[in-house]
């Protein structure tokens, strides 16, 4: 078990075990709500189906995350992952065009049992099968699971489920969703009318965004492209909310059904999509590739109340349809590149993971990527609306309100928006904004009561699964998002437990305090885009918007953030570049150096803003990392 307090360790698995805190997990919310759970001082208990703790950002295999990728947004959780997987991966993060970051799933995944090894207070079981919840009055009192040959049964104080697909809502009698909500219900932009439901056959074979089972290759021989040459006019990968970029290399079509997966890219840009350090592939290819498409309800089951427990024989057909699809997916590009392309060993067997491996020879993840299942329904409900600028011209969605004036915002995202079904893209409403010489999805917030179940008094949601419309969990169902939201949810049970409080009592500015001036990795509640994580100010700056939240203009600001573009964090892997910084003067720059021009982009505000002073072609030296597979350089601060 990588070294956490499992069943070994309780000699009597059959007796009745009290929880103060207890996590339905599997997912990434789940072990973020569970570490801080016991970090915040509560008897904690985290079960998960799988042997693995993380779900998308290491069982799942989903290494190259979207969102909050620029500094401001690297709080609590996330913050705390990104900097730790920084330090321990080869050559750092920076390692394919579809994220800022990519890195092994064993790295996290050891990174997050080292996290769960340090908390006398938690238990973790792995290897779960829920069997029953039962309660009275509105309220769990028993969670019952087998493992292995045993039958837990626990009786906690206070439930989170942090699993991707709401697992526990349905035994729970908690309200749930599922599926697509017309536009006439809420008036989203993006949702379709309600006549098209109900006669279009799409929206009843498509009732959620298609999963991906991920598969890992390996890159051979392992060597970066070539740098940018210096006449070439090319932009950064990321360059546009919606890249469309002609092929970099020719190559015949792939067999069906992935006859166009490389048409739009290129083979080479496919390949390096979603590479990760050491030349590992993570293969979790949207256009013509290892999505899933196909009678998604045996995922949730159908019983005479609605979506139930699945039955385990068509789960078990659905995940082999799965895990046979992204196969030959992979075995397509293997063939297509003649030898470049190779099955990679990244994960365990099952064998091997039930002895705890974290490495392994099967290049299958642990479980499937799944971006949508039941949603909670909660006290309060996100939105697509919430999601966008809160007027022409803003750069933040507008935050949630209380009546009293306060908000009651507690994690920031601001992934765009990204839905996934057969055939062409969903149209969205746009809610980009051209920032640090690329494309960024402007910030929105999840208020506190979009976790608190509506129906039963002691249920929080942490994963994926939390109160939130279909449309709008096209944005808000990232790993980062996701890994903050589970560090709430954690938080708010171990703030009800201290203070013997169902969740709905709980006073949401209690919450966002401690969030803030949690002592292992602060969290903020709110889209300051002037303040990143290392700011000298960044504490006192969250607390000032918590106590008016007024001070926030509608581009994210405040006033008094003295930013000097001179400072910043080192970090692995940097290095001076010093060239001649041409603008675009359409929010792109250019580094030309000796015998390459490279697009340049960054995450820091302070920087951002000097580079948008600057209006013509000029000298500079800057501090950063090369990305040769987007390609851009990631600068960080000017060299002093």
């Amino acid at each position: 078990m990588g070294g956490v307090r499992s069943d070994s360790e309780v000699t009597d698995l059959s007796a009745e075990i009290p929880s103060e805190v207890l996590v339905w997990g599997g997912g990434t919310g789940g072990v973020a709500a569970a570490l801080q759970a016991a970090r915040s001082g509560a008897q904690t208990v985290l079960l998960t189906p799988g042997p693995w703790l993380g779900g998308m950002v290491s069982a799942a295999g989903v290494c190259a995350p979207d969102g909050n990728e620029l500094t401001p947004w690297q709080t609590g959780l996330w913050g705390a992952l990104l900097r730790e997987l920084n330090q321990r991966e080869p050559g750092g993060l920076d390692h394919n065009w579809v994220s800022c970051f990519g890195y092994r799933p064993a790295t996290a995944e050891a990174i997050l049992r080292e996290w769960l090894t340090a908390e006398p207070l938690l238990r973790w079981w792995p290897n779960c099968r829920l069997l029953a919840v039962t309660g009275r009055q509105g309220r769990i009192e028993r969670i019952e699971c087998e493992h292995g040959s045993q039958r837990l049964s626990f009786l906690p104080r206070i439930v989170i489920d942090g699993s991707d697909r709401g697992e526990l809502f349905p035994l729970a009698g908690a309200g749930f969703r599922f599926g697509w909500e017309a536009r006439e219900r809420w008036g989203e932009p993006s949702a379709p009318a309600q006549a098209d439901l109900e006669s279009n056959p799409f929206f009843q074979s498509q009732p959620l965004q298609s999963p991906t089972w991920v598969v890992m290759g390996q890159l051979v021989p392992d060597q970066p492209p070539p740098a940018p040459p210096l006449s070439a006019s090319l932009s950064a990968s990321l360059s546009a909310p919606t890249a469309s970029q002609s092929p970099t290399d020719s190559t015949a079509p792939l067999p069906a059904p992935f006859a166009a997966a490389t048409q739009a890219f290129g083979l080479e840009k496919t390949l390096s999509y979603g590479r990760l350090p050491g030349g590992l592939v993570m293969l979790n290819w949207p256009l013509a590739g290892n999505d899933w498409h196909d009678d998604l309800g045996r995922a949730f089951g159908a019983g005479a109340s609605g979506w139930d427990r699945p039955d385990p024989t068509a789960e078990a057909q659905l995940q082999a349809e799965m895990q046979r699809h992204s196969r030959a997916f992979a075995a397509a590009l293997e063939q297509a590149s003649g030898g470049t392309l190779k099955r990679a060993g990244c994960f365990p067997s099952p064998e091997q993971a039930l002895r705890g491996d974290l490495h392994g020879s099967s290049d299958l993840a642990l479980m499937p990527y799944w971006r949508e299942g039941r949603r909670l329904v909660g006290l309060e409900l996100v939105i697509e609306q919430q999601l966008l600028p809160a007027a022409a011209g803003a750069c933040i969605a507008p935050l949630p309100l209380e009546s009293g004036g306060g908000s009651t915002a507690i994690a920031v995202g601001n992934y765009a928006n990204d839905h996934h079904y057969p055939g062409g893209d969903w149209p969205l409403a746009p809610k980009s904004c051209r920032w640090g010489g690329r494309w960024s999805g402007t910030p929105f917030t999840i208020p506190y009561g979009a976790l608190v179940s509506a129906d039963v008094s002691n249920l929080l949601a942490a994963d994926k699964c939390f109160s939130v419309s279909h449309m709008a969990n096209g944005a808000t169902r990232l790993q980062p998002l996701i890994l903050n939201i589970g560090q709430a949810a954690g938080l708010a049970a171990a703030l009800c437990v201290r203070r013997r409080l169902d969740p709905a009592q709980l006073q949401v500015a209690m919450l966002q305090r401690a969030l803030i001036e949690d002592r292992h990795a602060p969290a903020g509640p709110f889209p300051l885009w002037d303040t990143p994580w290392h700011h000298p100010d960044w504490r006192r700056r969250q607390l000032a918007v918590l106590a008016d939240p007024s001070l926030l203009d509608c581009q994210g600001g405040m006033a008094g953030a003295d930013l000097d573009p001179h400072q910043g964090p080192g970090e692995p892997g940097e290095q001076a570049w010093q060239g001649l910084l041409r603008p675009d003067g359409e929010g792109g720059f250019r580094l030309e150096l000796a015998t390459a021009s490279w697009p340049l982009i960054t995450q820091e505000p302070a920087l951002h803003h000097w580079l948008l002073a600057q209006d013509r072609a000029r000298p500079v030296s800057l501090i950063g990392c090369a990305n040769p597979w987007g390609p851009w350089l990631r600068v960080s601060r000017l060299q002093t």
